[in-house]
């Protein structure tokens, strides 16, 4: 702690600092727990070729070049006045070992942010990181006591491995059983769980006492115990206090004990930032030579070494262990732990700058129904929240008249939140296929959302012999989670992406909030989607009306609004430093040609030809007349409205009325519709079409509106 006094003393103060490590003890003990909690052992199990042949790989050149990589930071310290430790086969197995390891659940949040989690070099780095990370632990569990104990290490080995086996063919049955009958009956209090937890400590007591470090039994108990709902309450009630204020306790005192003088002060010092930097070189390698035979590009190699460069928990343990004992000295530990930081905070921007994912939209504009054959297969992306929002989709997406002549290709897509304990959340679902999940009343709360999402789907499916269903799911935070949809629209190539609104109509017939995140996700999604928004622009609000005027079941009303006088006047403020007003006239009349050319076509093919079509003008004056006309068809009873977002709209009376929006992403009449004011319990879709920029939102709203229909629909209003 001498090289940062001032930080040092003011966190760790002598008097205190015995009461400091014991909580660090205390965290690192229940992370393990958690860890082990939160294992998939099925994923690891039934991992493909690929990931195992590239973690494989990843562990054995480590272990093949770690020895020569420490003998050349002897090498450079030679001449260096700071002593370093002598050369020994505990300080060579401590320094491999870190090379070796990859922390899987920093790299999950790692992909997470850098929205890869979902693409086939996340599904592969995710895979063998798992591997690695088990890795990791049976070569801690092995080697640690032969590091500590000298001649009684091998007893210390054997009395661990036994006390495994007893734990998982003895204690695993019996307490499994009294956990899962009092999670199924719901009889969980405080008390009792603090007893299970309890459990943990005995588990960490009994290895330290054999010799193991304590984690071994923190994360061997945790592995034992059952990983469905218990888990998922455990995590839940502890896991802010562990990842938020214990661990990191334990964390900063090994950045603490890091010697910057021994790295950048010496004459040498661009030797060992060169050995240092060095130090992720066995990784890179061995994937891109494992992924060379299995024909990926080398890329794609390189990404994937960079990944498995990510260290975790283990690694650090290592480090302060041999520290504790004296097996590193000040010089060896200090570089070795700056490597480590420095692999696992340099990857994220390397990664980003390899893979760019806003590039992959700029090459399709045409992702449109309107520009859609009306024998091409309409792809469309229903977002999900809970199985709620399922069932409302498939209300709506039915009434888009699949046939064998104009297939559908509907994508269920569950959103979670990625939480502190994201690893177990993405462990849980990155690789989930139908029916892989087994013991309905053992899964956890998202596990059974997806599970019922997929299976409204799959009914859905059964009807329409046009009808390909896939359920999909996400786990990503919130603020980004509107990316990972991007990538999805795009990797599946879909014209349509339908959310949720975050509001429901109560039995009172009053909107009321479900969620403001939602509202935030929404808006994100229509600045910038791959592809038309079920929620915008007028035109595609028709071609989807289109669509669904086909359906036997379906009455269609066209209601335009026809703007004269008044109503009918530019603005061209918003355009007129940009480009100019008589840009802007010229947009206007562009906007009105473009009206003119779709409705025309909409009456020959939809209202010329189908008695179940009609179409009518209303002239609009004022912007008193909106709301006078949206009463007027509301007595037509309809069930659906589809309204055009409006975006790109330069009418003065429409400009004037959005500053009144409480839904900006709505657009006028869309929010106009879904306020409690306008007293409809009719459902609605906002259409935004694609192609024409992305709703530009210039001020801060704190929630999104919807209404959602469980029935057919009888009467649709555009």
């Amino acid at each position: 702690m001498a090289y940062l006094p001032n930080i040092a003393y003011l966190l760790y103060p002598e008097n205190g600092i015995l009461n400091v490590q014991v909580i660090d003890n205390i965290g690192l003990i229940y992370y393990a727990f958690l860890s082990g909690l939160e294992m998939n052992i099925d994923t690891i199990l039934h991992a493909k070729k690929k990931s195992a042949t590239i973690a494989v790989a990843g562990i054995i050149f480590p272990l093949v070049t770690g020895p020569i990589f420490y003998q050349l930071h002897r090498k450079i310290y030679e001449t260096f006045p700071l002593p370093i430790e002598k050369s020994s086969m505990t300080a060579i197995i401590h320094w491999t070992g870190v090379l070796t390891i990859t922390g899987f659940p920093v790299l999950a949040h790692t992909l997470s942010e850098l929205k890869l989690l979902y693409t086939g070099l996340g599904k592969t780095a995710l895979s063998a990181a798992m591997i690695s990370d088990t890795y990791g632990w049976i070569l801690f569990t092995i080697f640690y006591p032969f590091t500590m104990n000298g001649n009684n290490a091998l007893y210390s080995v054997l009395s661990t491995i036994i006390f495994i086996v007893v734990c998982v063919f003895l204690v695993r049955p019996i307490i499994c059983d009294y956990i899962e009958h009092k999670t199924d009956q719901d009889e969980w209090n405080d008390h009792q769980i603090a007893s299970v937890v309890m459990g943990v400590f005995v588990c960490s007591f009994i290895t330290d006492f054999l010799g193991c470090h304590a984690i071994v039994g923190a994360f061997v108990y945790g592995l034992i115990l059952p990983h469905g709902k218990f888990a998922d309450l455990v995590t839940s009630v502890s896991d802010d206090f562990v990842n938020g204020f214990l661990t990191p306790l334990y964390f900063s005192g090994c950045g603490m004990r890091i010697s910057f003088r021994s790295i950048f002060m010496m004459g040498n010092w661009p030797l060992v930032m060169l050995l240092v930097v060095s130090l992720i070189l066995p990784k890179i390698l061995s994937t891109v030579l494992a992924t060379f035979f299995f024909g990926l590009h080398i890329q794609d190699g390189l990404a994937l070494g960079l990944l498995l460069n990510t260290k975790g928990v283990i690694a650090l343990v290592l480090l302060n262990s041999a520290w504790d004992k004296g097996v590193f000295s000040v010089p060896t530990y200090s570089v070795l732990t700056f490597g480590v930081l420095l692999m696992t905070v340099i990857v994220p921007p390397i990664i980003n700058l390899i893979y760019k994912p806003r590039k992959r939209f700029e090459q399709n504009k045409l992702k449109t129904i309107q520009k859609l054959r009306e024998d091409a297969e309409l792809r469309i992306l229903a977002c999900c929240h809970n199985n709620k929002n399922a069932t409302s989709m498939i209300s709506i997406i039915d009434t888009f008249n699949p046939t064998r002549l104009s297939p559908m290709h509907v994508f269920g897509l569950y959103l979670i939140e990625l939480t502190g304990r994201g690893a177990a959340l993405v462990a849980a679902h990155i690789e989930r296929h139908s029916g892989q999940l087994v013991g309905e009343q053992n899964l956890t709360r998202t596990q059974a959302e997806l599970e019922n999402i997929t299976k409204t789907f799959e009914a859905f499916g059964e009807v329409y012999d046009a009808v390909r269903v896939e359920t999909l799911n996400v786990v990503s935070s919130y603020a980004t989670i509107h990316e990972d949809i991007y990538n999805t629209a795009s990797d599946k190539h879909t014209s349509l992406i339908l959310l949720p609104f975050h509001k429901k109509l109560t039995s009172d017939g009053v909107l009321q909030t479900t969620s403001v995140v939602y509202k935030e996700i929404n808006q994100k999604i229509m600045q910038g989607a791959p592809c038309s928004v079920g929620i915008f622009v007028d035109r595609e609000a028709l071609a989807v009306a289109g669509r669904m005027a086909c359906h036997p079941g379906v009455r269609l009303e066209l209601v335009r609004m026809v703007l004269f006088d008044e109503a009918a006047e530019a603005d061209t403020s918003s355009h007129a430093e940009a480009k100019g007003i008589l840009s802007a006239v010229i947009d206007n009349e562009k906007q009105k040609e473009l009206d003119e050319e779709c409705v025309s076509s909409f009456r020959l093919t939809q209202v010329n030809n189908d008695d179940s079509t009609s179409y009518s003008e209303i002239e609009v004056h004022t912007a008193e007349d909106i709301p006078a006309v949206l009463n007027e068809v509301e007595k037509s009873g309809c069930d659906l409205y589809i309204v055009g977002q409006g975006n790109c709209r330069n009418s003065m009376v429409f400009t004037n009325l959005l500053e009144w929006c409480d839904c900006l992403e709505l657009g006028v009449i869309g929010d106009i519709l879904a306020s409690n004011n306008f007293a409809s319990s009719a459902s609605m879709l906002v259409v935004q079409q694609y192609g024409y920029g992305g709703m530009v939102i210039e001020k801060q709203v704190k929630h999104i509106a919807t209404t959602t229909s469980n029935d057919g629909f009888e009467l649709v209003v555009v």
